[in-house]
């Protein structure tokens, strides 16, 4: 075991919170001055703390942005930094050509987030099993802790490489812990999964009120998706196939319909983050942020009340004609000149305020009618964040299937979500044939166009060892970008005890 003294300085900032998060199961009312020794004891006390572990999948600003489409899609060849220019935001822009900074706090946002989830999700598995409750709402809740502790670890592992891991809350005596392999924390999260399937409810068991709540097929996909980021196919293949066989999910008949309000956690929703735009809001490290900033971030400039990040390359538009015509998933995908976006306006250059992108990301767009009817509009994006589709797990299906020598299951997986995108249309999108390397190809190829702008680029790019040859050209280098540097403050609140990760 890779075990070096380290300090985890985040774990003396959080308190026990209870957040309310959206979507009526997540709507309760904060635990704000609520002593912990009274506190543990009903059925309504551990609902309340498994909440509380909900509501950090929210933040995004805590106290720095830190959205997943930093890292998966402006680190990659799908998207760049955009904003107002190269003074704003400028160590995202060096990261993005990777050049670090090790002393950013979008860096520091990102692990501060992840081990508070961490930390509320201990407090879950700790307290909540002495309860005396309904025995399977006390092992949902014990499930839906530890896939939530999982999907952390599966950040920081994907984007850290090598981190602490924190199984239980820390006495003070326990402040300085282990750094641990990358190998460890995936064998930790392998497990948390493992014990949550079992535990969690199917989706069609859940109730209207619970709509949202983490279910089986989640954590199975996840572990799926763990196990794929490994390489281990026949793993990972097991548990696509569970998801895929479960008729839990399918694909929605209308790719457009999925990004709209009215497409949240629809049937092709197998783990989806969910906002609403009624709080008010506030910005920096809150308490009470229900609302996406994602909608803010990544609008236009000028009259469309937006920032401009997270713009889509040409590179990622010339694939949608890459077939000989346009793709019609690129008109849900990214707005280009002349199109309405929504009822904020037509866009030109004029109207963003002179800003020269030549395209927006449209994936996570809101109309004004949309904006919270009081307080701060811009943290009360309602635009859930959708982090594994039905689509997703499809073509993750079809590339295990492809690597355990089923080429025919491989191109029906595939094929399935070709056909959902051509829709009624005819001589698009013909389905695919093809074996050997060109069909890994052509998975590879209907992951860029059916997830673009959803941060799945970037990582996807580094487990499938593309990253180099796709990226190299903005000074990426595989063994030293595969990831990102942890942040200074934790190496700095440690005297050099924490280890930086090689290359930086």
């Amino acid at each position: 075991m890779n075990i070096r003294n380290t300090f985890v300085p985040v774990l003396f900032l959080v308190a026990i919170l209870c957040i309310a998060c959206e979507k009526d199961f997540l709507d309760r009312q904060p635990l704000v001055g609520t002593a912990e020794n009274n506190f543990y004891r009903t059925e309504g006390d551990a609902l309340a703390a498994i909440n509380a572990a909900y509501a950090t999948l929210q933040f995004e600003m805590s106290p720095a942005p830190h959205f997943r489409w930093f890292w998966g899609d402006i680190m990659s060849d799908d998207a760049e930094k955009g904003g107002s220019g190269d003074n704003d935001a400028p160590s995202l822009a060096a990261l993005e050509n990777f050049l670090g900074p090790t002393d950013t706090d979008f860096l520091d946002a990102e692990w501060e987030t992840n081990y508070l989830g961490i930390y509320r999700c201990n407090i879950v598995l700790e307290k909540v099993p002495a309860i005396e409750m309904d025995t399977m709402l006390r092992n949902r809740i014990l499930g839906e802790a530890r896939f939530i502790r999982a999907w952390y670890y599966y950040n920081l592992v994907t984007i850290f490489g090598s981190v602490p891991i924190v199984d239980h809350t820390l006495t003070p005596s326990e402040y300085l812990t282990a750094q641990s392999s990358p190998e460890e924390v995936w064998e930790f999260l392998e497990k948390d999964l493992e014990i949550a399937i079992p535990a969690l409810p199917l989706r069609s068991q859940y109730g209207g009120a619970d709509l949202g709540r983490i279910t089986k097929g989640a954590a199975q996909a996840l572990l799926g998706k763990a196990f794929l980021y490994q390489r281990q196919y026949g793993q990972a293949l097991s548990q696509f196939e569970d998801v895929v066989n479960s008729l839990e999910y399918d694909l929605v008949p209308d790719f457009g319909s999925i990004f709209t309000e009215g497409g949240e956690n629809n049937i092709e929703s197998v783990f989806e983050i969910n906002y609403m735009n009624s709080s008010g809001g506030n910005w920096g490290r809150n308490a009470q942020n229900e609302g996406s900033f994602t909608p803010v971030f990544q609008r236009a400039r000028g009259q469309f009340a937006g920032y401009g990040f997270n713009i889509p390359t040409q590179s990622l538009v010339s694939e949608f004609f890459a077939e000989g015509y346009e793709d019609p998933r690129l008109k849900f995908t990214v707005f280009r000149q002349g199109e309405a976006m929504g009822d904020r306006g037509i866009f030109t250059i004029d109207a963003t305020g002179g800003y020269p992108y030549e395209y927006y990301s449209r994936k996570n767009f809101s109309s004004a009618s949309q904006d919270a009817p009081f307080g701060d509009p811009n943290p009360n994006g309602g635009v859930n964040d959708r982090v594994i589709r039905f689509a997703d797990v499809l073509l993750m299906y079809a590339e295990c299937s492809y690597h355990a020598g089923n080429e025919g299951e491989a191109q029906q997986a595939l094929n399935r979500v070709r056909a959902r995108a051509r829709g009624t249309s005819t001589g698009i999108l013909p389905e695919i044939s093809s074996g050997g390397e060109e069909l890994l190809e052509a998975i590879y190829r209907e992951r860029r166009i059916e997830l673009a702008m959803e941060g799945h680029r970037f990582f996807d790019l580094v487990r499938t060892d593309r990253a180099e040859s796709v990226l190299g050209i903005l000074g990426y280098s595989q063994a030293t970008h595969k990831v990102f540097p942890i942040p200074f403050n934790q190496i700095l609140a440690t005297n050099g005890v924490m280890q930086q990760n090689s290359g930086y």
